[in-house]
C-alpha cells in the first residue's frame, strides 16, 4: 500500500509518497494517482526534515528511501547522492564517474526522471558551460534550491 500527503510549501505543493516505511517519492506540483491520502509518521518526518533544509537547518537527510529505476538511473542517482551539500557538479562529470563521458544526455535523462527530488539532489548537477539546465520542478526551483545552497563551485 502506497500512501501519500500533499504541503503547500514556498516551492509549490509538495507530495510525499511512503510505500513499506521508505520514502519512493517526493514531488513538486505533481498530481498523485494510485495512493491512499495519508498523513503517516514518515511521511511527517520527511516533510519536517525538508522544511529543515529550505530553512538552512539541514543538509543531509535520516530518513529511509527506496530508490527504484532502471540500473542506470540508480547509478546515477546514488552518484547524485554524494555530491556535497553547496557544491555542484557537471552532468558531464557524473557522466564520467560512471565510467562514460560521453553520456551525459543520459544522466540528464537520469536526472530528469529522478523521484526524490531534493533528497537525490538532481539539483546540483549543471551543464558543463555552468549554465542551468532542465529540471523536472522548473528552472526556477533549480535556481532556489542553488541559492538556498549559498556556494555555487564546479567540479568539471
Amino acid at each position: 500500500m502506497q500512501y501519500y500527503y500533499e504541503y503547500d510549501t514556498e516551492l509549490g505543493l509538495m507530495s510525499i509518497i511512503e510505500e513499506k516505511n521508505k520514502i519512493i517519492e517526493l514531488s513538486i506540483n505533481k498530481t498523485i494517482k494510485d495512493a491512499q491520502k495519508v498523513e503517516t509518521n514518515l511521511i511527517n518526518q520527511t516533510y519536517k526534515e525538508i522544511q529543515e533544509y529550505l530553512n538552512g537547518k539541514r543538509i543531509k537527510f535520516d530518513i529511509p528511501i527506496l530508490i527504484r529505476g532502471t540500473e542506470f538511473q540508480k547509478k546515477v542517482w546514488k552518484k547524485l547522492i554524494s555530491v556535497p551539500y553547496g557544491e555542484v557538479v557537471s552532468y558531464k562529470f557524473i557522466a564520467t564517474q560512471l565510467g562514460n563521458p560521453n553520456s551525459s544526455r543520459a544522466v540528464g535523462n537520469a536526472c530528469n526522471k529522478n523521484p526524490l527530488l531534493i533528497i537525490v539532489p538532481c539539483h546540483r548537477i549543471l551543464g558543463s558551460d555552468k549554465s542551468l539546465k532542465g529540471f523536472a520542478a522548473g528552472i526556477g526551483i533549480k535556481e532556489k534550491l542553488l541559492k538556498l545552497e549559498a556556494k555555487v563551485c564546479m567540479k568539471n
